[in-house]
């Protein structure tokens, strides 16, 4: 059909073409007759206001109940995984570029997946066949299906009316309290969600969280009972606790009509009943597809569309991602840009246009109402602000990201070795300046400048939050020093706050008594116990966050690592008083130099020591803790005294015991608010702020 075939309604003589007034628009920009066709779709009112072709979907949990993993058999299934990456062996953490997620084991940022759910897939569905083939190989899962299912694939864009597949476009969230803010502002691009469960833990305190934010966004849940396979699975009595969850936090009746499916996520097995799981996903994709609204928008509108994630690419730039709210977006279109306060700037000229397919991005000539987008060549943009056409610049309201708890200090590495492990230049103008780039896509962080010009207040949603920034940073080649977390307290009505947690510890009968005792002397307060029946007690505690701090790795001790923990914020209460004091003092450096096995032997008669022979330490490093409450000044460095007095035992070896090694969260607890921990590429060191044995006598003197 050329050009000019157009009747008088606009509509060409095949019923494919854009209106005239749209084509006049396009061709001044010198695109071929087809090329405008794709083009102008945002603006055909042909294209109907709902987009039957695409579905939304978030998956929510808790932290380890198997998000990630639903995901990558996702990916498999539909042939993703081969078609991109070539080898069987996959996660999605792996995929991220982000290797603390795959050491911590939890989902830090959230990720965008598209994934298309082919036509031949959906003819089986409305066909009522299984999804087993006929000769008994397995569906999408394996066989020639899977071949099949990555062919269809290839195409990085399909038009909503060609009817050829339905794209998902899934977003994965972290489980963690802690990045609760990462969940809070994508949950927005989504229309529907999977509520994974585990089958033996049922639903934890996050669960919680994610399902009250999901309902305050209007999402329809699907409920995923995960890891039925367990030995200690418990499906009816988690698929109960998940209806009173719901019961006590749905806002209307629809949203208590939810559908409940039962998987084997590792092992890409759904079903509809614990016992009678199918051998793929196929149950799982057809709910999504049922039960998911598409979206719906104004697509013959002017653009609007809301930032809620940021990357960077060092050829391209910044990528503005968000969903689009009305109209479309295509490559040269002018829009401007409105933040959070009304304020205007731009226009600015979009460069490139991406959607997802899989975990890649993928150019189209066109993106719609629905589709979550990635835009290059907007700059200064920021998390929370809209991208509008110029014509109709209105404003979205920002997502509310709920405030920090927990707060601690950056500073710049004062230590005597500073300057030696650290990659990059980390003065207080390059400290500062990392920090602010990180606001701009970590929103539930704020930094603040302190009264010295070294030091730098940064506040966060957790002690988890906190230390994967400073393990982000460390690994980018700063150094720098930083204190002991504290939590943020309020004033209100005049009387002092703090946060206070619900807590959770699922661990075995014969640490109760442990758990118990460690949780009063952090002034936590035994609120229900249950016992399943196998061993395993679930106990739960109202706590002041600061009781929280350090917890981890004492309660695991404790327990001898038969304990899990979870917690979410519940609110302010009034300030409940100091908590008991449980660290010895420390033995610090008195000298400079080089640890010697002489000195560490002698020092650990009566302590334990951080060090071995042969570090080197400098004045004021925490090298041991004493086994006596005060503080001590040690010379770590001091070597034996030679003489000319033989002896048949000289040249026995000294016994030393392997030096006490903390982590970052451990050694983060365990400083006192006058010490601090030295943080570079190479190590962390833990020391006293006042590195002087005679500045700190003068520090404790002046103090009331």
């Amino acid at each position: 059909m050329s050009a000019g075939a157009i009747n008088a309604a606009g509509i060409g003589e095949e019923g494919l073409g854009p209106s005239a007034t749209t084509i006049s628009k396009v061709t001044s920009r010198q695109h071929t007759f087809r090329e405008s066709i794709l083009v102008a779709v945002g603006y055909n009112t042909l294209v109907p206001p709902t987009r039957v072709g695409l579905r939304n979907v978030a998956v929510i949990a808790h932290v380890d109940h198997g998000k990630t993993s639903l995901v990558n058999s996702m990916l498999a299934q539909v042939g993703l995984v081969h078609m991109r990456f070539g080898e069987s062996a996959f996660t999605l953490d792996s995929m991220t570029g982000n290797p603390l997620e795959r050491e911590k084991g939890v989902t830090i940022l959230s990720k965008i997946i598209g994934i298309p759910v082919p036509k031949a897939m959906r003819e089986r569905w409305a066909g009522g066949q299984s999804s087993s083939s006929g000769d008994g190989q397995p569906g999408p899962s394996g066989g020639s299906d899977a071949t099949d299912l990555a062919k269809l694939t290839g195409i990085p864009y399909h038009a909503p009316w060609s009817g050829d597949e339905v794209r998902l476009n899934i977003i994965d969230t972290p489980g963690h309290a802690d990045f609760g803010g990462e969940v809070e502002r994508v949950l927005g691009m989504a229309d529907g969600a999977l509520l994974i469960v585990d089958a033996a833990e049922g639903p934890m305190p996050q669960t919680r969280f994610v399902l009250h934010k999901a309902f305050e966004l209007h999402l329809r849940p699907i409920v995923v009972i995960n890891k039925v396979d367990r030995r200690d699975a418990r499906a009816d009595w988690v698929l109960s606790a998940t209806s009173d969850l719901f019961l006590d936090l749905a806002t209307d009746a629809e949203q208590l009509d939810f559908p409940v499916l039962y998987a084997i996520a590792r092992e890409g097995k759904a079903g509809f009943q614990p016992d009678q799981l199918e051998e793929t996903l196929e149950p799982l994709f057809r709910t999504i597809i049922e039960h998911v609204p598409p979206p719906t928008g104004e697509l013959e509108g002017p653009l609007q569309l809301q930032i809620t994630t940021l990357d960077y690419d060092s050829h391209q730039g910044r990528f503005a991602i968000g969903r689009i709210r009305r109209g479309a977006v295509r490559p040269s279109d002018s829009v401007v840009l409105l933040n959070r306060y009304d304020e205007r700037t731009g226009p600015f000229k979009v460069v490139n246009v991406y959607t997802y397919e899989g975990l890649a991005r993928v150019n189209v000539e066109c993106a719609t109402v629905g589709d979550i987008v990635a835009l290059t060549g907007i700059p200064e943009v920021a998390i929370g602000d809209t991208v509008a056409d110029p014509s109709r610049p209105e404003a979205l309201p920002a997502q509310e990201i709920e405030e920090p708890t927990v707060r601690m200090t950056f500073g710049v590495n004062t230590s005597p070795f500073a300057g030696r492990e650290g990659k990059l230049s980390s003065t207080s103008r390059q400290l500062r300046a990392r920090l602010l780039r990180e606001l701009e896509t970590n929103v539930s962080l704020r930094v603040e400048d302190t009264d010295s010009a070294d030091e730098f207040l940064v506040s966060g949603r957790g002690e988890l939050h906190l230390a994967i920034l400073i393990e982000t940073v460390r690994r980018e080649g700063y150094e720098f020093a930083v204190s002991r977390p504290e939590v943020i307290t309020k004033e209100i009505d005049g009387k002092l706050q703090e946060p206070v947690e619900h807590l959770v510890v699922d661990t075995i009968e014969e640490h109760v008594g442990a758990v118990a005792e460690l949780l009063g002397k952090r002034l936590g307060k035994l609120e229900h116990m249950a016992h399943d029946g196998h061993g395993g007690v679930r106990m739960e505690f109202r706590v002041p966050t600061r009781g929280l701090i350090g917890l981890r790795s004492q309660l695991l001790t404790a327990t001898r690592g038969h304990s899990v923990m979870a917690s979410r914020l519940l609110g302010y209460e009034p300030w409940q008083g100091p908590l008991s004091g449980s660290r010895n003092g420390v033995l610090v450096a008195s000298e400079g130099g080089v640890a010697t096995g002489y000195s560490i032997a002698n020092a650990q008669d009566r302590a334990q020591t951080f060090v071995e022979p042969q570090t080197a330490v400098y004045e004021g490093m925490l090298v041991g803790l004493n086994s006596r409450p005060e503080d001590m000044a040690i010379n770590i460095s001091k070597e034996k005294k030679q003489t000319n007095i033989r002896s048949s035992t000289s040249e026995i070896a000294v016994k030393l015991s392997p030096p006490l090694r903390l982590s970052l969260e451990q050694a983060l607890d365990f400083i006192e608010a006058d010490e601090l921990v030295e943080v570079t590429p190479a190590a962390f060191r833990m020391r006293k702020r006042l590195l002087s044995a005679h500045d700190r006598a003068r520090a404790s003197k002046r103090a009331p």
